[in-house]
């Protein structure tokens, strides 16, 4: 009896993280947000926004990088952390095309984009929100800050020392003020890794705007066992 022919199965190799994230069926939903902590509807309202800022143009050397691909690796760089190194391979480009469209060209397209974005909450957000820290115990509060650490290629003719962190990598510490929806209503960035939190508040623009009455505007309030609340934040 003649036998039938055998039958090989190969697994798919994949292109890549930008081309794994370009593929559009119902398994890839799940993907998108893992990589880049966003659903696409978001990420598409992103580019839309930003393209006007980053438009390349064509050279006769090469095709330049389209926005959504330059945005895609922008977001994954931050929210995945790896170094330049591993993830622009993933993303088919050249280290310094990454650290340009991370930390310059999609930065400063997103400030220019969302001017407004980050703000202290004013009017019923603002009392929605008071509200709420008051019911968890924290009157005439609007916010709970920290700060954490985005890891980072050392600087160039930087000090090695001076961004190495307690967990041994090199990165610089973020400052993030979250409302009681863990939405972001202030953000302070760019201190070295070994700097200390409390060093950190002490110099940021949150202090100073604090400081200049710009923020902290509530009257203090006594609080049980005869302390202040010291001004908590109750303004925008």
């Amino acid at each position: 009896m003649p036998r039938e022919t055998p039958r090989w199965w190969v697994k798919r190799t994949t292109g890549g993280t930008w081309r794994d994230l370009t593929i559009a069926d119902d398994a890839s939903k799940d993907y998108f947000h893992d990589k880049l902590r966003m659903t696409k509807t978001v990420f598409n309202d992103i580019v839309a926004a930003c393209s006007p800022f980053i438009q390349r143009r064509l050279t006769h050397y090469r095709e330049p990088l389209q926005p959504d691909h330059i945005v895609a690796y922008a977001l994954y760089r931050w929210a995945s952390g790896e170094t330049f190194k591993s993830s622009t391979s993933s993303f088919g480009i050249g280290r310094s095309s990454g650290i340009k469209a991370a930390v310059d060209h999609v930065t400063k397209a997103i400030l220019v984009a969302y001017p407004e974005k980050i703000p202290f909450p004013t009017g019923r957000r603002l009392l929605q929100a008071v509200r709420a820290f008051r019911g968890e115990g924290f009157p005439n509060c609007l916010g709970a800050i920290n700060c954490t650490h985005i890891y980072v290629d050392k600087p160039a003719n930087a000090a090695s020392e001076n961004y190495f962190d307690r967990k041994q990598q090199f990165s610089v510490v973020a400052q993030v003020v979250v409302d009681l929806d863990m939405r972001v209503i202030d953000v302070f960035v760019g201190y070295p890794g070994c700097v200390h939190d409390a060093r950190v508040l002490r110099n940021s623009s949150l202090i100073r705007r604090a400081e200049a009455d710009d923020i902290f505007t509530a009257d203090p309030i006594i609080l049980p066992g005869g302390g202040e609340d010291d001004r908590i934040p109750a303004g925008g």
